[in-house]
């Protein structure tokens, strides 16, 4: 192109510039054909690989070989969608740090696994996806994705579409900083992924036809040599079909045809050479051989029925598979002693040349077999004819089988014909028997119906019956949008005090008698039903307005709080409602307004119990702002957010204090003080009650240092503790743990546990305080003459105090009050015991109890004097 130039002539400055810019974008052009050489290659020999390869398998293989040609994919593999189940599966995989996730995470499910990656989240997608570490971090931070494996550098993953729909992920990424992947990556992945999906489609319609189409191929290839032989099979198979007619005509002759087993042998003969066959078949209990059939070019007498015992017979009996066995294997057989060894004298093999024996199945169990031998060495047995007749045995097993359950069937139609006219007599004379009984059942069966739908102790609808009700409601209300209807939950108050106080036979009286006042303030069509316990709901069907629900919610707490007589005891009971009317909603359900009237029932309870609460927004609202508040709670207990004050207990003359009574209080920053007696409600609702006691004894240790250092070893300490401590061993061994890893004098701590739970548990606090005593603590009663404990049950606890119920002291105007509380002082003198009175808050209460005896007491009118300790610096103070 160019004319060359004296070699010493000077050359022109901008001439070899230009020259030298061109020669650059030759070199780049010409490393840029060729890359595109190399990358059309590599495509070419896997578009040659997706038309040749016979299994996926292979292909991945070859994909992975060749696509390292074209770009870093040392670290590669393929998740595939199973679209029948949904889950994902990789079929292939190659990386050079991590295992395989299946190896990596085998207690998880690998579908889920991946489904929570980066290769579920291009399922998910369906767009190629190339990123680094920051986009991973992203995804991790925006909790799209989970991070899996060993971190990479880069990472890119791009879709297997079909139909438009994602079946797959083809996936390479690398650990090596300096290699860097791009669009030319991306399309190159996209187009070998169109590729998988084209061989997974063709692979999954010619992966049922491969081995027919091999099959047929090699038939077709010896047909021309083997011409003959395939003549002599088809007129084989023509035998083989006219023999398989000939054993179905015989299954469906007649029961007593005394030529069937002589057909039978005919039929085989046509088949195979059987010019010595017999048919053995066992009995029903499996313990003898009958020989329906036999026959011998020996002349041999047709063999009796014998028991089972080593013969070649019962050896395919047990190995229940075909047998062709030769002169040399029948006694190889014999040697190794699997043959004729419990008896010999069965062995008539000697002359046997070949031995056929075929298991057959009647009713899916071996109960037979079919036997054909030869005695010539001219006539050979080949694997083919022992296949032929396999298959043939099949037929002959259903065709004994129809003959077998044809006898079984005549005799059982001879059996019961006699039977039919025996028992025609008998039914005749059984007849009337009968229609009573026919009456009994129905009678039965409605009343198994109805107990299925009733309450056992009281008669009303339960759950179910209530249930199926309310949904017939609400589809109601859904088609007849004007009609409405209201539902009531209804729980009495104090029944579980009833029930312990009275015996649980009084308290079922009770819930009768409450039943019967309930049904007194509804409609005949509405339903009242029982759903457990002391929880009854109401359905008022058809109602015109809020103002019927509320209407008879009044009559029935007016109907409940009639006092009820039980002999000569008079009590009192409540009732708290909640109401929901239905049509607020659309979406209502049967289980969510049951929930609804439930939580309008407890918004009931906390409002002092006795009336109803209609259900709204804000009573859901409410019961979630309960949630949050023992949520706010359990977090308060593990922050030690609360903190310890002291109650003293005073000295009723002398004004001075002998004990204090710890106790704990938590500043909440919504709610302000949350006292004591809150904090054991909450702490009970959030089962948390033995840990808060532990939180008192653990706040108590870390200030006994300054309690000593104000008031020396002076004053008692009490401690009020849940009976939960006391009812399993573990839970009190802790306990007793905490108190000896304390810095307290446990001579001078007193522990006490609730009344109530001492009348539920007796047998718990006898044992538990067994064990406390040996501490050196002093055991105690609190709340007394709030459970109505037997005095007996004192006798046998080693208490030394009893401390008086709180709402004791508010009933000091009525005379036979304050004869018990009298008839308290004077039992616990008796037995030796300290009082304490509690609940005292004006000095009137103090002059009472002062006249009574009681010697100590605590409540608001003994703090005049005594501020409120909430720290030892107060208490100092």
């Amino acid at each position: 192109m160019f004319k060359d130039e004296d070699e010493t002539a000077q050359p022109r400055t901008k001439e070899i510039e230009r020259l030298e810019k061109r020669l650059i974008r030759l070199k780049y052009l010409a490393h840029k054909y060729k890359r595109a050489e190399i990358i059309q290659n590599a495509l070419l020999e896997l578009s040659n690989i997706a038309t040749q390869v016979s299994s996926l398998e292979e292909f991945y293989l070859g994909v992975h070989q060749h696509l390292k040609q074209l770009i870093s994919a040392d670290n590669f593999f393929i998740a595939t969608l199973d679209v029948a189940t949904g889950g994902l599966t990789v079929p292939f995989f190659a990386d050079e740090k991590d295992a395989h996730p299946a190896q990596l995470y085998p207690e998880q499910s690998l579908s889920t696994l991946l489904q929570q990656g980066l290769t579920g989240y291009v399922f998910k997608t369906g767009k190629a996806l190339l990123c680094d570490d920051t986009l991973v971090d992203e995804l991790v931070a925006a909790g799209q994705i989970v991070n899996l494996g060993s971190p990479c550098h880069l990472w890119l993953g791009v879709p297997i579409r079909h139909e438009d729909m994602v079946t797959g992920v083809l996936v390479v990424q690398t650990y090596d900083t300096n290699v860097h992947y791009g669009d030319i990556e991306v399309e190159l992945m996209t187009f070998i992924c169109h590729h998988i999906s084209g061989v997974m489609e063709r692979l999954k319609h010619q992966e049922q036809l491969e081995q027919a189409i091999q099959q047929r191929t090699k038939e077709l290839s010896q047909a021309y040599d083997k011409l003959k032989q395939e003549v002599y099979e088809r007129r084989r198979a023509e035998r083989l079909q006219k023999s398989l007619f000939e054993i179905a005509e015989l299954a469906n002759s007649s029961a007593d045809n005394p030529d069937f087993y002589a057909q039978l042998h005919n039929v085989i003969r046509h088949l195979i050479p059987a010019n010595n066959c017999y048919i053995a078949l066992l009995n029903e209990e499996e313990t003898h051989l009958t020989f329906p059939f036999y026959v011998s070019q020996l002349g041999n007498g047709h063999p009796g029925t014998r028991p089972l015992q080593d013969g070649l017979t019962e050896y395919v009996l047990k190995h229940k598979r075909p047998l062709l066995l030769d002169q040399n294997d029948i006694n190889a057989l014999i040697v190794s002693g699997e043959l004729y060894t419990k008896a010999p004298s069965l062995n008539h093999t000697q002359t046997m040349h070949q031995w056929i024996g075929i298991p057959l199945f009647i009713h899916d169990q071996v109960r037979g077999a079919l036997t054909i031998y030869s005695f010539s060495m001219t006539q050979n047995y080949q694997i083919k004819d022992l296949e032929l007749l396999t298959f043939v045995s099949q037929h002959i097993g259903t065709a004994i089988e129809k003959k077998l359950s044809a006898e079984s069937l005549q005799r059982s139609y001879e059996e019961l014909e006699e039977k039919v006219i025996a028992r025609t007599r008998a039914l005749a004379e059984l007849n009337k028997d009968l229609e009573k009984e026919i009456r009994q059942r129905r009678n039965m069966e409605a009343k198994l119906v109805h107990d299925a739908k009733h309450d056992a102790l009281t008669g009303l609808p339960n759950r179910a019956m209530f249930m199926e009700r309310l949904n017939q409601a609400i589809k109601h209300v859904r088609r007849h949008s004007l009609d409405q209807f209201a539902l009531l939950f209804i729980d009495l108050d104090r029944f579980k005090q009833i029930n312990d106080t009275l015996g649980h036979i009084e308290g079922d009286r009770f819930l009768i008698e409450t039943a019967s006042r309930l049904r007194s303030c509804i409609r005949s069509n509405d339903t009242l039903a029982r759903l457990g316990g002391d929880e009854f709901v109401i359905l008022l069907d058809c109602i015109s307005s809020i103002d019927d629900a509320k209407d008879v919610s009044e009559r029935v707490i007016q109907k409940i709080s009639q006092p009820y007589r039980s002999g000569t005891i008079e009590f009192n009971s409540g009732a708290s409602i909640g109401i929901t009317i239905s049509g607020n909603h659309r979406l209502d359900t049967s289980e969510s307004m049951l929930r609804n009237a439930d939580t309008a029932m407890y918004q009931a309870k906390a409002n002092g119990k006795g009336c109803y609460v209609i259900f709204d927004d804000s009573s859901s609202e409410q019961a979630m702002q309960d949630a949050a508040f023992e949520n706010d709670f359990r977090l308060a207990l593990q922050a030690h957010a609360l903190q310890l004050s002291y109650s003293p207990i005073v000295d009723l003359q002398t004004q001075q204090p002998y004990a204090l009574e710890c106790r704990l209080f938590w500043e909440h920053p919504q709610r302000g003080t949350i006292q004591q007696e809150q904090l054991s409600v909450l702490a009970e609702q959030a089962n948390l009650t033995v840990e808060l006691d532990k939180y008192t004894i653990t706040a108590l240790d870390s200030t006994y240092i300054e309690l000593l250092r104000c008031h020396g070893d002076q004053l008692d300490l009490h401690l009020m503790l849940s009976s939960q401590h006391l009812k399993h061993k573990h839970v009190l061994r802790s306990l007793k743990n905490t108190l000896k890893q304390t810095r307290l004098n446990l001579n001078r701590l007193w522990l006490f546990f609730n009344e109530k739970s001492l009348v539920q548990e007796t047998e718990n606090h006898i044992n538990g305080f067994a064990l406390l005593q040996k501490l050196g603590v002093n055991l105690g009663i609190s709340h007394y003459g709030s459970g109505h404990s037997s005095l007996n049950s004192l006798l046998f606890l080693p208490i030394k105090a009893l401390k008086l119920d709180t709402n004791i002291a508010k009933q000091l105007q009525d005379e036979q009050h304050i004869k018990l509380i009298s008839a308290y002082q004077k039992t616990a003198s008796t037995l030796d015991l300290l009082i304490f009175a509690g609940g005292l808050t004006n000095q009137e209460q103090i002059q009472i109890f002062s006249s009574l005896g009681y010697q100590f007491g605590q409540g608001g009118a003994l703090t005049d004097t005594f501020t409120l300790l909430e720290s030892p610096q107060q208490v100092c103070a």
